[in-house]
């Protein structure tokens, strides 16, 4: 057994029997990692806040899933409380993407999303229920040439709209490009993008030749943005990642969106043997969920304390 599925193995707790189903989780807090899904068709690559569960003891993201294959899953729902961690998965009505790699609420237009795959297709969503339903689909602008995405970000301040979005890099000599523009929407539900500005960003840590320089991004109340970054050495590992403050965007009344990168950014959390792909602040709260895709060895989902102002 290879060294990286011994560690998810001895870190699942001390229960007599190990969960593999999905949607099964050991128990255990918040801040330890949650197990909710037991291979490469089931980890996490995107996560979206939905809502505090009825009881007001937990929330509810969506999750997306970066399968590849007609009828695999595309979109999942995660409740996650202190001592659990259970998944439900979610029909997907309309055209089916490749390799989802990100999804996001869209501000003040309850029960909508936009997901973004690897290659840079957009795809609008309307879930209800158990179904997610596409409302329209484009490609983003200005992708430029081997730009691989895992992450999106909308930012809405001073009553305009805003996405941020990223190709990922790979190790030193090349960094991630973090890429912004203004954001509305046609009457008939298409993403409309204004002028795209774009800014290189390189990560900490890791900082080997496995490096993604971006996984994905989260962006505060206060505006502050909050980078996943991960290594990822092959399906079977070894992995690792950390959180990083990455610097600050503002939108203005007008529309104009400005990306402050740090110099030098703070890594808020490594986390070594996980490959980080998921990285959500939850409204009202300091903590961010975190949510992995450990290719052969499943996924997890963990809060920290990333995300105050």
């Amino acid at each position: 057994m290879k060294l990286p599925m011994l560690r998810h193995l001895a870190g699942l707790t001390a229960a007599t029997t190990l969960l593999t189903t999905l949607g099964s989780a050991p128990a255990g807090a918040a801040d330890e990692w949650q197990k909710v899904g037991a291979d490469a068709r089931s980890g996490v690559s995107g996560l979206a806040y939905e809502g505090r569960t009825e009881d007001g003891t937990g929330v509810q993201v969506l999750a997306v899933h970066d399968n590849k294959r007609s009828g695999q899953q595309r979109l999942s729902r995660i409740t996650q409380r202190e001592g659990s961690a259970t998944v439900a998965p979610l029909t997907w009505d309309g055209p089916e993407p490749v390799d989802l790699e990100a999804v996001e609420t869209i501000p003040g237009m309850p029960g909508e999303y936009l997901a973004l795959t690897g290659r840079g297709i957009l795809y609008r969503l309307k879930v209800a229920g158990t179904t997610a339903t596409v409302v329209d689909y484009t490609p983003l602008p200005a992708i430029g040439e081997g730009d691989d995405f895992e992450s999106f970000a909308l930012v809405a301040q001073n009553g305009k709209l805003a996405a941020l979005w990223a190709d990922r890099g790979a190790g030193p000599d090349r960094p991630a490009t973090l890429y912004a523009a203004p954001l509305t929407f046609a009457a008939w539900g298409q993403p409309l993008f204004g002028a795209v500005t774009k800014r290189a960003y390189r990560s900490t840590y890791p900082d080997d030749a496995a490096t993604r320089h971006i996984s994905d991004i989260s962006v505060t109340a206060a505006g502050r943005l909050v980078v996943g970054s991960a290594a990822d050495a092959g399906d079977d590992g070894p992995f690792d990642s950390a959180v990083s403050d990455a610097g600050r965007v503002t939108v203005s009344a007008a529309g104009r969106v400005r990306v402050a990168l740090a110099a030098s950014p703070t890594v808020l959390g490594t986390f070594p043997q996980y490959k980080i792909e998921a990285v959500e602040c939850l409204p009202g709260s300091t903590d961010a969920l975190l949510g992995t895709d450990d290719e052969n060895l499943g996924g997890y989902v963990r809060s920290a304390p990333f995300c105050g102002s």
